[in-house]
């Protein structure tokens, strides 16, 4: 028994068309992995900003437009991941982890 699990052929993950839609839905989940951890860090970089403003209030509207643009830019990405569950389980089909 290996110490870290069982390891799997990575070949057969891009076999045939079941391996494109894997390949597909694991590019959509990084995706929506790589935007939440953008809005973490443009969130906390607002913040600095926001912090060091100095009671300046060009800076302090610069700050909170990066804080609302970076909000709206993780609404769309995780209303994009919820209308896909959402469409899937009306027509029957699972768009997040397809199987043919």
């Amino acid at each position: 028994m290996a110490t870290f699990g069982n390891i799997s052929n990575p070949t057969s993950f891009v076999s045939g068309p079941q391996g494109f839609f894997d390949f597909l839905s694991a590019i959509f989940k990084v995706a929506g992995t790589v935007a939440g951890i953008f809005f973490i860090v443009k969130i906390i970089l607002a913040g600095f900003k926001y912090l060091n403003a100095g009671g300046d209030e060009k800076k302090t509207a610069q700050a909170w437009a990066t804080i609302w643009q970076s909000m709206i830019g993780f609404a769309i990405v995780a209303s994009a991941f919820v209308l896909a569950g959402v469409i899937g389980n009306l027509f029957g089909i699972n768009i997040l982890n397809p199987t043919l």
